[in-house]
């Protein structure tokens, strides 16, 4: 017989932005008592509820929302989603452990390569951490309003906690957390590999986020200078070569797989644009400099993928 929370699970959402603010409302609109835990955007939630204008599912709203400016004042979760900046991660140990249930299982809705792992040491044995990656095109346009462009995917893969040892406790524990997504009209998969998934993902976010600040332009601008297209073919390129050196075999055909989905976008500008715009850190850590580390300790360089971080670096710096 299942328990209580097994079928009805609580979800806490930790970082309401774009991304936070988009799964947390999908999920609450499908039944689940969802809770969310904002910052500067309590008061317009609070007041106003959250708002999703999507090319996807149309417009919808969520008001009221279980919104709370403290994590002491809000109730335990099975499910705690983190959609903040993997900048933050360390700071974050003790706000998922006053907010987690016993044995709640820890979703990292970020990207870039290892993100869990500094996180992971902060956190008590008791919770089960996942990687989440997002495939979406979706930014947030004002507090509590966020706008979905395109997609909605998000795949999931376990990284540490009390079933490490066991397979079929993971596995199942993956499986509960897609289906959860599935209910929400959300296409999830678990995947059995987290490190080789992250790989994946890094082969759209290396060339597009970081090109989108050093050249100031949307995918759409992108994709139709030739001299942009070659060098992002040429990064997608040393990423998949990054992987294999790591022992993560990634298909060529599936960097071309990408690069046709992005011609066909509407126009997008990547959330590391939108951060720089804001003046806010960029992900260099999670995104270039440990996959570089990675691939540099298994012998490749990569050096398109070397000169982009640099660059990045000293707009950061300049920015901040």
């Amino acid at each position: 017989m299942m328990s209580a929370a097994d079928q009805a699970p609580r979800i806490g959402i930790i970082g309401t932005g774009a991304i936070g603010g988009f799964y947390g409302l999908m999920l609450a609109r499908a039944g689940f008592d969802v809770h969310f835990l904002l910052r500067s955007e309590f008061p317009a939630v609070s007041e106003r509820g959250l708002k999703l204008n999507s090319a996807v599912h149309g417009a919808l709203s969520l008001n009221p929302v279980q919104a709370y400016a403290r994590a002491a004042d809000m109730p335990p979760c099975d499910w705690l989603l983190v959609g903040t900046k993997t900048t933050g991660n360390v700071e974050l140990a003790p706000t998922i452990a006053q907010v987690a249930a016993p044995g709640a299982k820890v979703v990292l809705l970020q990207n870039g390569l290892d993100v869990e792992d500094s996180l992971r040491e902060h956190l008590p044995d008791s919770l089960h951490l996942l990687g989440g990656l997002c495939y979406i095109c979706v930014h947030r346009s004002a507090p509590g309003i966020v706008e979905h462009q395109a997609m909605g995917r998000v795949n999931l893969g376990y990284h540490s906690g009390s079933a490490a040892n066991d397979e079929a406790r993971r596995q199942a524990i993956v499986e509960e957390g897609a289906a959860l997504f599935h209910r929400a009209g959300i296409e999830s998969q678990a995947m059995a590999n987290l490190h080789q998934a992250r790989w994946h993902k890094l082969v759209w976010n290396v060339p597009y986020n970081g090109l989108s600040v050093l050249l100031g332009a949307g995918t759409t601008e992108l994709m139709a200078d030739e001299a942009s297209r070659a060098m992002i073919q040429a990064l997608m390129a040393e990423v998949v070569q990054g992987a294999r050196a790591c022992g993560h075999e990634i298909a060529s055909s599936y960097a071309e797989q990408m690069f046709q989905m992005t011609e066909s976008l509407a126009d997008y500008w990547p959330s590391m644009y939108h951060d720089h715009l804001h003046k806010r850190p960029l992900e260099l850590a999670a995104i270039y400099a440990r996959p570089l580390a990675a691939a540099r300790a298994a012998g490749c360089e990569l050096p398109r993928m070397q000169a982009l971080y640099q660059a990045l670096s000293f707009i950061d710096r300049r920015n901040s």
